[in-house]
C-alpha cells in the first residue's frame, strides 16, 4: 500500500506540472494587459510600465513560467494585484465557506441519489424507474444558475421561505473561528444563528448538488442492476437467504466501487460548480474569489487557486482508490 501511494504521487508530479503551463499559458492568452486593467485606462505610461515590471510582464513567457514554478516549489502562491494580500492567505479564509457548500451539497446528493437509485434498481423496467430516469435527465440538463434563479424566485421571492443570498442573516454577529458559519455558530452557544446558517444554505446547496445527485443517481442504478444479476446472487437466493440480507451483504457490498469513484469524481464538479453558485447566491467562498479575480485580470489569483483546486482534486482521487481495498478486500496493490 505504501509504495502505490509513493507511487501515484509521483505520477502527479508531471500532472501538477502540465497543468501549471497550461494555466500559465491560458491566463496569460486572454485579452487585455493585466497592468493597464489595474490601473485603469487613464494610467500613465510610466505607471503602466512600473506595473508590468513588478508583475514580470516584460520579460519573456519562458522566463516569467521559471519565476512561477520557482515560486510555487517555495511554497509562495503570490500576491493579489488588487490588494497585494497572499492569494493562500485569501484562500484559507474563504475555503471554509465553499468547503461547508460542497459538503452541505455532497450530503443533499449522496443522501438522495443513493437511495433513489437503489429504488429505481428494485423497479427496473417499470413505471417508478421511468420516473427517476427522467428526473436525474432533467438535473443533468438545467444549468446551475438556471436552476439557482429558479429556487431564488420560488422559495425566497414568491413563497418567503428561505433567503435568497448570503451565509447569515447581515444584522447577526458571528464571532469567526473556524470561518465554518455553522459551527462558528454552535460555538458561540447560538443555535438560532445555526438554524440561520442551515436556511442560507438549504437553496445553494440544492442547486450545486442537483447534477451530481442526477450522475450519484444513474450510477447507483446501473451499478445495483449489474450486481444483481451476477451468480453469486442469484445462488445466494436459492438458498433462501432473507431479501434484506442479499441486498446489504451480496449486492450493495459489491455496488459500492462505482459509487465511491462517482463520489470521489465529484468532489472536482462540486468545486467548479461553486463558482457559479456562489456568484449566483452571494456566497463569500473561494468561488466568488475566482470570479473577482477574473474580473479584476488578477493573472496571480486565477492560476494559483485553479492549481490549489487541482491539488486538492488529486489528493481525493488518491483517498477514494485508497478506499478501495477497505471496501473490496479482494483489491490489492502492489
Amino acid at each position: 500500500m505504501g509504495k502505490y501511494i509513493v507511487r501515484r504521487l509521483l505520477l502527479a508530479v508531471p500532472v501538477l506540472v502540465g497543468l501549471s503551463m497550461v494555466l500559465f499559458a491560458f491566463v496569460h492568452l486572454l485579452p487585455g494587459d493585466p497592468a493597464t486593467a489595474i490601473l485603469g485606462q487613464h494610467a500613465t505610461p510610466e505607471r503602466v510600465a512600473a506595473m508590468r515590471e513588478y508583475l514580470h510582464l516584460d520579460q519573456p513567457l519562458w522566463q516569467q513560467y521559471l519565476i512561477y514554478v520557482n515560486n510555487l516549489l517555495h511554497g509562495d502562491f503570490g500576491q493579489s494585484v488588487v490588494n497585494s494580500q497572499p492569494v493562500i492567505k485569501e484562500f484559507l479564509t474563504r475555503f471554509p465557506a465553499t468547503v461547508e457548500l460542497a459538503v452541505a451539497a455532497m450530503i443533499f446528493a449522496a443522501g438522495i441519489g443513493i437511495p433513489l437509485g437503489r429504488y429505481a434498481a428494485k423497479h427496473a423496467q417499470g413505471w417508478p424507474d421511468g420516473i427517476v430516469t427522467v428526473v436525474s435527465l432533467l438535473g443533468i440538463s438545467i444549468p446551475v444558475f438556471v436552476l439557482g434563479l429558479t429556487l431564488q424566485y420560488i422559495f425566497a421571492v414568491q413563497l418567503g421561505w428561505l433567503p435568497a443570498a448570503g451565509r447569515i442573516d447581515p444584522r447577526a454577529h458571528v464571532e469567526l473561528r473556524t470561518n465554518l458559519m455553522l459551527i462558528d455558530s454552535l460555538l458561540m452557544g447560538k443555535p438560532e444563528l445555526f438554524l440561520d446558517g442551515i436556511s442560507h444554505l438549504i437553496l445553494p446547496a440544492i442547486a450545486l448538488g442537483s447534477i451530481p445527485l442526477a450522475i450519484i443517481t444513474r450510477i447507483t442504478r446501473a451499478s445495483v442492476l449489474d450486481v444483481a444479476n451476477e451468480d453469486h446472487v442469484r445462488t445466494a437466493r436459492a438458498k433462501g437467504l432473507q431479501e434484506k440480507r442479499v441486498d446489504t451483504r451480496h449486492v450493495m457490498r459489491n455496488a459500492w466501487l462505482p459509487v465511491v469513484t462517482v463520489l470521489g469524481l465529484q468532489v472536482g464538479g462540486l468545486l467548479a460548480g461553486a463558482v457559479i453558485t456562489e456568484t449566483v447566491f452571494g456566497w463569500g467562498g473561494v468561488g466568488r474569489y475566482v470570479v473577482d479575480a477574473i474580473d479584476n485580470r488578477d493573472y496571480v489569483v486565477v492560476q494559483n487557486v485553479i492549481l490549489i483546486f487541482a491539488i486538492i482534486f488529486l489528493v481525493v482521487n488518491l483517498i477514494v482508490d485508497v478506499g478501495y481495498a477497505f471496501l473490496n478486500p479482494r483489491i490489492r496493490y502492489s
